[in-house]
Order: C-alpha cells, then sequence, then structure tokens
C-alpha cells in the first residue's frame, strides 16, 4: 500500500509542478493556430528545400504537440500536396520544438534539457532530409501517396482536418481580439487539451509507478553507468527503443524522461527518448495504415537514425560547452503542493482555463469533440461545419476529412 501511495504522490507532485506550463503552452498554441490558416501552411510546404524545410519546422512549433494529431496532420497535407519531406518535418516540429514542451522540460528537469531539445530538434530534422535525399526512391513515394489517399483511418484525423482559424481581413491582433478570435482560441485550446489527455495522464502514472517501484540500481546497470564513454554512446542508441515500448507520446513522455535521467541515462540518450515520441508502437502501426508497410519500415529506420545523430550531436556539443547538469543533483518531484510560486501560477493560470471552456461549451463545443472519434474520407474535401458559424460568426473549416480526435 505504501507503495502505492508513494507512486501516486510522485505523479500528483509532477502534475502539480506542470500545470500552469501546459495551460500557457496550449493558450499560445491556439492563438498562433486561431489566425494562421491550414491552407497556408500547404501552400508554404510545396518542396524540400532548406527555406521551406525552415518554414515547416517553424510552422509545426506553431501547432498541435499531440503526437497523434501532428501524424494525421502531416498526412492531410501531403495529401493536399505538401511535399513529403516538408510534411515529416512539420511533424517532428509539432512535437518536439513546441513551447509548451520546452517550459515542461525546464521546470521538470532543468533548462538545459530545453535548450538540448531546440538543438537537437532542428539537427534531427537536417539528418532527416538528407536521409530521404540519399535513400526514398520514387517508387516508394508514389505507393506511399497512393496508401494516403484511400484515407485509412488512424487516430486524431478529425482533430488534423479542423481548422477552427479566424479568416477575414484585418491584422493579426484585430483578429485575434475579436469574439471570433477569442471563440477560435478556446476551441483550439480545448481540442488540444482532449487530443493530448490521456497520453499525458499515462505518462504521470506510468512514470510515478517506475519511479517508485523500479530500483536506480536497474535502470544504472541498463544504462552502463560505470563506464562513462560507453554510457554516451549507448544512451542515444537505446533511448528511442525504451520510448518505442513505453506506449506513451506527446509531452506525456517528459515524467519518464525525469525517471531515466535519474536513472542514468546520458543527456543526449534523454534527448533521443525525448524525440522517439514518433515511434512508439501505437504510431507505427498508424504510420503501416496510412503510407504502407515498406514506407512504414523506411520512417521507422530513417527516424531512428535522425535521433540517434541528433542525440550524439546534443551530447557532444552540450558536453564540449560543460552544459551537461550533474546526475547527481536530479530528483523525482514528490513534495506535494506547498504556497510557492508554482501554486500561484497554477491558481492564475486555471482561471485562464476555465474562462476558455466555458466560452469552448457556450460556442458549439460539443459537437465537435464528438466529432473526434470518426472516420476519415476517402478523398481531399474542404467541408465547412456551417453548425457553428451561426453561433459566432467563427469558421470550422474540416480539411481534407470529417471528423477525428
Amino acid at each position: 500500500m505504501h507503495a502505492i501511495v508513494h507512486a501516486l504522490t510522485i505523479t500528483g507532485s509532477m502534475t502539480w509542478e506542470i500545470t500552469w506550463a501546459l495551460i500557457l503552452g496550449f493558450a499560445l498554441s491556439a492563438v498562433v493556430q486561431a489566425v494562421v490558416r491550414r491552407s497556408t501552411v500547404v501552400r508554404l510546404l510545396g518542396d524540400d528545400r532548406p527555406r521551406t524545410l525552415a518554414i515547416a519546422s517553424l510552422l509545426g512549433a506553431a501547432s498541435s504537440s499531440c503526437s497523434y494529431a501532428a501524424v494525421a496532420l502531416a498526412r492531410s497535407l501531403f495529401r493536399k500536396g505538401a511535399d513529403f519531406t516538408a510534411a515529416m518535418a512539420f511533424e517532428i516540429a509539432s512535437t518536439n520544438l513546441v513551447v509548451e514542451l520546452g517550459v515542461i522540460l525546464a521546470l521538470l528537469m532543468g533548462w538545459q534539457f530545453t535548450l538540448a531539445e531546440f538543438v537537437g530538434g532542428p539537427v534531427m530534422i537536417v539528418v532527416l532530409a538528407l536521409l530521404f535525399r540519399l535513400f526514398l526512391r520514387e517508387r516508394l513515394l508514389r505507393q506511399a501517396r497512393e496508401q494516403a489517399e484511400r484515407g485509412v483511418a488512424g487516430s486524431m484525423e478529425g482533430h488534423a482536418a479542423m481548422d477552427m482559424s479566424v479568416g477575414g481581413d484585418g491584422s493579426f491582433l484585430r483578429r485575434l481580439l475579436s469574439r471570433r478570435g477569442f471563440t477560435s482560441v478556446s476551441h483550439v485550446f480545448v481540442m488540444e487539451w482532449a487530443a493530448i489527455l490521456r497520453d499525458l495522464i499515462g505518462g504521470l502514472f506510468i512514470a510515478g509507478a517506475i519511479a517508485a517501484w523500479v530500483p536506480d540500481s536497474f535502470w544504472r546497470g541498463f544504462f552502463i553507468t560505470g563506464h562513462p564513454l560507453l554510457a554516451k554512446l549507448w544512451g542515444p542508441l537505446v533511448g528511442p527503443l525504451v520510448a518505442v515500448v513505453s506506449f506513451v507520446c506527446s509531452i506525456g513522455n517528459v515524467p519518464l524522461a525525469v525517471v531515466l535521467w535519474k536513472g542514468g541515462i546520458s543527456f543526449g540518450g534523454v534527448v533521443a527518448f525525448i524525440f522517439a515520441d514518433l515511434l512508439i508502437a501505437p504510431i507505427l502501426s498508424i504510420y503501416r495504415k496510412y503510407y504502407g508497410l515498406r514506407m512504414a519500415a523506411f520512417l521507422a529506420g530513417t527516424f531512428y537514425v535522425a535521433m540517434v545523430v541528433a542525440g550524439y550531436v546534443v551530447e557532444l556539443a552540450f558536453g564540449g560547452l560543460g552544459l551537461i547538469p550533474s546526475q547527481a543533483t536530479a530528483k523525482i518531484p514528490d513534495q506535494g503542493v506547498s504556497w510557492n510560486y508554482t501554486t500561484f501560477l497554477n491558481i492564475a493560470f486555471l482561471i485562464l482555463a476555465a474562462v476558455l471552456v466555458i466560452r469552448f461549451f457556450r460556442t458549439g463545443g460539443m459537437m465537435m469533440l464528438k466529432m473526434m472519434v470518426g472516420a476519415p474520407e476517402p478523398e481531399p474535401a474542404a467541408h465547412v461545419m456551417d453548425g457553428m458559424d451561426g453561433m459566432d460568426g467563427h469558421h470550422h473549416h474540416s480539411d481534407g476529412h470529417h471528423s477525428g480526435g
């Protein structure tokens, strides 16, 4: 019984530590998504030039941080004419270069990990683009496009399909501060939470259980901490493999990363582990449904290599600059709730979240939540959910599918 209470205490402490950061991150993401039209994204991702990949990364960083939604959106963009490499760069940035991930890493692990994430992410995208240039054959790409056009259901298609941006003329600020802008932000905010909640809760509970029940001696042996050089080589290789079998993606894998870091995985290994949310077993299965078995295997191989290389680059660069924090100071949050800056920030941001949630339900949000579980359509088409337009003059375009999550 004591072990269960200990695990739940760790889970609760981690949750309390990151609540305000999650709300802030999703609110910022919602603001950007409210004013950037999906059609604009497709238009900007037409090739695999360095400039295009940089734009894809920036747009990805401003979109949904849910891994399933990012994967579904990448296919949607590909079906609408975006370059495949650019769509994959967008997907990587969506889950690994987002604000909420950076803030949570800083809170739970230290600013060095946030910096490593934003250095390693672009490295991974560059390596992946090079691998695609070298090894992606036109025949395989054609087969993947044919499979993508079938519109086989995976997960979160509806969430990926909904374009909740505010159209019309006017500046960024004017559109954002309008009633329609407020509604759009509230809709994106709640849909983002709905998309990642399962993985976030799963990640927190798994991390709490492993931290409480798996002894550090197991991890020290597994990560070869007795041989520093070997540990640095082994970490980035094994980090993604641990992620594959953890089944936790999006920002839900950060709590587990805390446990692995305290257990002795190398700095580069942590970074590779966090990047590997796009290689967990359920997402590999979705790649197979979206693009066919051969392309799924190609993506698994190239993504893995890119993550490992990014892990090594971060390990070398940060080690050389003396920026790798001491593992001896690594600590699992288990102190519970106390009156400090975290509590005051949580109260303030929970009030903000409540305001957005109330707006969401007052402007037809339940209909959107129900649509998260639907299946995509076989052919890309533009749909407008007219039922919600009348409520606030706010347009929700369903991009390429009817529903999703």
